[in-house]
C-alpha cells in the first residue's frame, strides 16, 4: 500500500511537508478541460518525489447523474480517461451523488484540544453546506428531487455502460465513492451508494475488473458497519482507501483524530493487509489545528502531518504481521 494524499494548496511548502512525512503519492482533482495540464502536474510534483496516480473530485458527470447528458459529459469522461492512461495515472475515483455533495451542517464542532472538525446533524439539515460542489443550475436542482432511487441507478448503468469500456482498454480502474453522509436521500435529493448492500448491488451489475469501491472509511463507519469485516466482505474490489474515523450515526456524527474515534483503526490496517491490498491510501478529511484560522473544511494542513504519521506507523506495525 502507498501513502496518498490531497493538497490543498498544491504549494511548494506543502508538497515538501508531504515528501518530507514519506507521502508517495498525490491525488489530482480534476484539471478542467485542458488536459495538458495533466502532464504539466506530473512534471511540476516530480522534483519531490511524488507521482501522481488519482484523479479525484470535481469531476464533470453532474448531468451524467441526473441523465440529462446530451454526450458532451460522456466523451469529456472518456478524454479524461485516455489522458489518464497516456500520462500511467490508473485510478479514478468518483461519486454519485446526483445534486449534492459531501454534507456537513457544522464546520466547527470541537475535537480534541479544541481543534476544529466538520459534522453532520440531520435536524439541522437545511443549514447543511455541500463541500467540493460547484454552483448548481436551478433546473439540475428540480430535476434531482424529481429523480427516483431507480432512475438514478438506470442514470449510472448509461454512464459506465459508456465509460467502463474505455476504461478496460486504458488500463484504469474507476473506484465508487460511498454517500457522504451515507442516507438514502439528502435535502429531498434521493441517493443510491449508502449502504453495503448498494455496493454489493454495484458490483453484480458489473463484474470488469475495472468498476471498484473507494472504501472510505469514515463513511462505511457512519453506515454502523464493522470496519475490518467490511473491508474482507468487499476483498480485493477495494481499490483505493480513504483513512479516517467518525463517531456518531448518519443522522448525527462528527469527524475525528485518526486515534480518537470508536473504529480499531489497527484492525482496519490488519484487514486490508489481509486482502492484500497494494493502492493508494489517503487521509481524509483532518481536524483544523491551532493557528489554522483559513482553508478548506478539513483539509488543512497541520491535521493532515498528524494523519501522515500516524497512517505510517500503522503501515510499518501491520507488514510484518501477516
Amino acid at each position: 500500500m502507498r501513502l496518498a494524499t490531497v493538497l490543498t494548496p498544491v504549494s511548494e511548502e506543502n508538497l515538501r511537508l508531504a515528501a518530507q512525512c514519506g507521502v508517495s503519492d498525490l491525488v489530482l482533482r480534476y484539471p478542467g478541460a485542458d488536459l495538458q495540464a495533466i502532464p504539466r502536474w506530473i512534471e511540476e510534483v516530480k522534483p519531490y518525489g511524488l507521482d501522481i496516480s488519482v484523479v479525484e473530485g470535481y469531476l464533470p458527470i453532474e448531468r451524467l447523474k441526473l441523465g440529462i447528458d446530451d454526450g458532451s459529459e460522456l466523451r469529456t469522461m472518456q478524454d479524461l480517461l485516455r489522458a489518464m492512461s497516456d500520462n500511467n495515472i490508473r485510478l479514478l475515483c468518483y461519486n454519485f451523488m446526483a445534486g449534492t455533495d459531501w454534507a456537513r451542517t457544522r464546520l466547527d464542532a470541537p475535537e480534541r484540544g479544541g481543534a476544529k472538525v466538520t459534522a453532520f446533524y440531520l435536524k439541522d439539515v437545511q443549514q447543511a453546506v455541500m463541500l467540493g460542489a460547484r454552483p448548481s443550475d436551478p433546473e439540475h436542482e428540480r430535476i434531482a428531487k424529481s429523480q427516483t432511487p431507480s432512475q438514478l441507478w438506470e442514470n449510472l448503468d448509461r454512464m459506465l455502460e459508456g465509460l467502463l469500456p474505455v476504461a478496460e482498454s486504458c488500463g484504469i480502474t474507476m473506484a465508487m465513492h460511498p454517500d457522504d453522509p451515507p442516507l438514502a436521500s439528502l435535502l429531498g435529493k434521493p441517493r443510491i451508494m449508502h449502504s453495503i448492500d448498494c455496493f454489493d448491488e454495484l458490483l453484480r451489475r458489473y463484474s470488469s475488473k475495472s468498476n471498484a469501491i473507494c472504501f472510505c472509511q469514515g463513511t462505511f463507519a457512519t453506515m454502523g458497519c464493522d470496519i475490518p469485516e467490511t473491508i474482507k466482505h468487499f476483498g480485493n474490489k477495494i481499490q483505493y482507501v480513504h483513512f479516517r474515523d467518525v463517531r456518531g450515526t448518519p443522522e448525527a456524527f462528527a469527524e475525528t483524530f485518526h486515534d480518537n474515534g470508536p473504529t480499531d483503526m489497527a484492525q482496519a490496517m490488519r484487514a486490508l493487509r489481509e486482502i492484500h491490498f497494494e493502492g493508494p491510501m489517503r487521509p481524509d478529511h483532518v481536524p483544523q489545528m491551532f493557528g489554522e484560522n483559513e482553508g478548506e473544511p478539513g483539509y488543512t494542513m497541520l491535521g493532515r502531518l498528524f494523519a501522515y504519521g500516524y497512517i505510517r506507523g500503522l503501515m510499518h506495525a501491520t507488514a510484518s504481521t501477516l
